[in-house]
């Protein structure tokens, strides 16, 4: 179909706004918002910011689930050229405590509470930490000194475009930043552009064979780049209809499904097996789905096509570096070939294979690093700047490092990850943030944490931990204290007490050998 003329999101919203009109835009919950409401939403948002005094550049922190105030104030900061930084709703205090002071923002929009998770408490205890004043913005109960409610906060003629010269976006400017974890103890701030999250998006959308009328599932969040820059990006720029499911909950999926009979979903490997080994799922519940995107082995993709029902399911390459995407598999090709490869580089991206000794560029089919050029990011944040020297080659090309090769006829085959990453669920997890959270507790001397293959999972948290002279914790005690201080995600699954950890002469991890006590644990175990 054709593409959006516009290259802002602002202009985007406002474009299938005047296109798409009545239709509708997102379903959440109850409510079926149409592009010209959500475009009124953004807008009354986008007053309350102005009003504040953000403009063009500042910072707008989002602490929201899925749901449809999300895509108000993030389509609303990009009216008003501020850049969003989203947070995951996953965060404990202290991980929200580093975050808001890294990420310098002067307005904050969140939930009071989600799940357990008390977020009004928390910012009210971390506001006094902040080097530069934040303005709260609670959807809820506000329970913050100083705090105003989203209604009051929205209640305002909404802003309309155009705005004039030099108030709102340029095409190149960060629309939103995301936080992924890497190889240091501190997530690394991710900022993508605008066009980049429109054009890319397009394409997402395109191999998919996305279409007016289409609905779109998504359960996994908006604040990682497969919900926003990913999925979002690709229901709206082909005036579909993104439904929206708070938390993932399979039961709940599989009636949204059936209610609003949706033809796509973003899933996972861990989602479609829950879903379809949910006691509720029968295949006529799900018979209105065709296409959607997932990531995985061979099997995982048969699955979901074959069993979930998604037939035209599209297998994927990417990371929150390259816009949640950049290698995606075309729907009508055959299952076969989806199967078995993650696509062809999208429009406008280049992929290449790199030696990993000799750092020449490998021909088809021999197995090497994995680097892309195009839609990448352009760059870390401030306070992880020093690696993007390591992260990008000097012609502008990203290293994923990640292995793999490309076809003779150009598709891009993942073979696996070369650096210390570990992938859970879906979920890029760094073996030093968890072994930082390990060591906070008293009793812990040394903690290593490696990944282990697991079928449902894709990978599992094996930490092995060394324990003070004198001291004593047990399995349960570990994963309280994990659960309390991390997000859930860093909870280890496996957990053993060593006396001591295989180390290098200079006292460094030798994860190689971790990684097979890991392998032993789990067998011993039986979690597969």
């Amino acid at each position: 179909m054709q593409a959006p003329y516009s290259r802002t999101l602002a202009d985007l919203l406002f474009e299938q706004a005047r296109r798409y009109g009545a239709n509708p835009a997102v379903i959440c919950g109850d409510r079926h918002i149409s592009y010209e409401d959500l475009a009124l939403g953004a807008g009354r948002i986008a007053a309350g910011l102005h009003q504040r005094g953000i403009r063009r550049g500042d910072r707008v922190g989002l602490l929201m689930n899925n749901r449809l105030e999300w895509l108000e104030v993030f389509f609303g900061s990009a009216i008003i050229g501020a850049v969003v930084v989203a947070f995951s709703t996953w965060s404990k205090r202290g991980e929200l405590e580093w975050l808001l002071g890294d990420a310098g923002v002067r307005v904050m929009f969140a939930l009071d509470r989600f799940g357990d998770q008390d977020f009004a408490d928390d910012l009210q205890a971390i506001a006094p930490t902040l080097a530069s004043p934040c303005h709260f913005v609670i959807l809820g109960d506000p329970g913050l000194s100083g705090a105003q409610s989203y209604a009051e906060f929205g209640h305002n003629p909404p802003i309309a475009l155009p705005r004039p010269p030099g108030e709102g976006p340029s095409a190149a400017d960060d629309a939103i930043i995301i936080y992924t974890s890497g190889s240091s103890s501190r997530p690394k701030a991710v900022p993508l552009a605008h066009f980049g999250i429109i054009e890319n998006g397009f394409n997402i959308g395109e191999r998919q064979g996305y279409r007016p009328g289409d609905r779109v599932l998504l359960a996994p969040p908006l604040f990682w780049s497969y919900g926003s820059a990913n999925a979002m990006s690709a229901t709206l720029t082909h005036g579909a209809t993104l439904v929206l499911q708070s938390r993932f909950e399979p039961g709940e999926a599989l009636d949204l499904i059936e209610r609003h009979r949706c033809t796509a979903l973003y899933t996972l490997p861990a989602i479609t097996a829950a879903l379809v080994s949910h006691r509720n799922f029968r295949p006529e519940r799900t018979q209105s789905l065709r296409t959607g995107v997932t990531i995985g082995a061979p099997q995982d993709i048969l699955t979901a096509a074959n069993v979930l029902g998604a037939s035209e399911i599209c297998n994927v390459y990417g990371q929150t570096e390259s816009y949640g995407n950049c290698c995606v598999t075309p729907h009508d090709w055959t299952l076969e070939r989806r199967a078995h490869c993650q696509g062809p580089p999208l429009p406008g991206v280049r992929v290449r294979i790199m030696h990993p000794e000799t750092g020449e560029q490998l021909p088809q089919g021999e197995d090497g690093l994995i680097e892309v050029r195009g839609y990448v990011t352009r760059g870390y944040g401030e306070t992880s700047a020093e690696l993007n020297a390591a992260a990008f080659a000097s012609d502008g090309f990203f290293r994923t490092g990640d292995m793999g090769h490309l076809t003779a006829s150009g598709e891009l085959v993942f073979v696996g990850r070369t650096t210390e990453m570990i992938k859970k669920g879906g979920i890029n997890v760094s073996p030093a943030e968890v072994e930082d959270v390990l060591m906070r507790h008293p009793a812990v001397g040394q903690a290593g944490v490696v990944g282990v293959p697991d079928e449902l999972q894709g990978e599992l948290l094996a930490a092995f931990i060394v324990l003070r002279p004198g001291m004593d914790v047990s399995r349960e005690g570990i994963i309280a204290h994990c659960r309390a201080v991390a997000s859930k995600y860093k909870v280890p699954d496996i957990i053993e007490f060593h006396s001591e950890l295989p180390v290098t002469a200079t006292g460094k991890l030798m994860r190689r050998d971790l990684k097979l006590l890991a392998v032993k644990a789990h067998k011993k175990a039986g979690t597969t």
